[in-house]
């Protein structure tokens, strides 16, 4: 890692996602995407991206493909992966930039297709998403938008992000907290939502309620 880019340092398992957000900005990391699960920054020296996710139980089945199918270099090469205080996420890998959203889909189509030169990290995919959804509620399908294909600095095409829940996580508050304790969501009304349009007026608020008063249910 370029010594510019040292951040490990300056962070601690207790802190929130907003001040890890607030000390990789001071390091000089720069915001450089914002969608509905996470926000991105780019490293000083330009060659790493961060990953911060106030609410992301996929996520470490994201950092879990991107390790098993490292040899494939069909995934960002990761450099770090933590689960943060309160259940949010931090996933530190190379730069990536964008792709045509045909390049994209195209990509996506070959890995459905099992194609041969994509052959094995179709079953890296599809071993990770079914351990997903073994062990994790509100599994969702793979995620074919085609801005999950990108290209790293050496040219290659690659895949991340796949994996996500389903958004109606956010509309049954009894069923989320059975299904993740307060220690694992405590940053779940925090979510950007950016690619959504965000959240409506008061329906974070509402939601927070609703997630209190189901917890109170469930403890008796």
């Amino acid at each position: 890692m370029d010594s510019d880019d040292a951040y490990d340092e300056h962070l601690t398992a207790e802190m929130p996602w907003t001040e890890v957000v607030r000390t990789l900005e001071g390091l000089g990391w720069t915001p450089c995407g914002t969608g509905d699960w996470a926000c991105a920054f780019r490293s000083p020296s330009g060659r790493l991206a961060a990953r911060v996710s106030p609410f992301d139980p996929a996520g470490p089945y994201s950092a879990m493909l991107y390790r098993v199918a490292a040899h494939t270099r069909q995934v960002p090469v990761l450099v770090d992966h933590r689960v943060l205080e309160g259940g949010s996420d931090l996933t530190v890998m190379e730069y990536l930039a964008p792709v045509s959203a045909a390049e994209g889909a195209a990509f996506h189509r070959s890995i459905g297709a099992r194609e041969p030169d994509v052959a094995a990290l179709a079953e890296h995919i599809d071993a990770v998403h079914a351990r997903g959804a073994r062990e994790q509620p509100w599994w969702g399908p793979l995620d074919d938008n085609p801005a999950n294909v990108m290209r790293g600095s050496d040219g290659r095409l690659v895949v991340a992000d796949l994996f996500a829940l389903y958004a109606t996580v956010r509309d049954d508050p009894d069923r989320v907290v059975r299904d993740y304790p307060e220690h694992l969501r405590r940053h779940m009304t925090e979510l950007p939502l950016a690619s959504s349009g965000g959240w409506a007026a008061g329906d974070a608020e509402r939601m927070r309620r609703a997630l209190a008063a189901a917890d109170r249910r469930r403890s008796g």
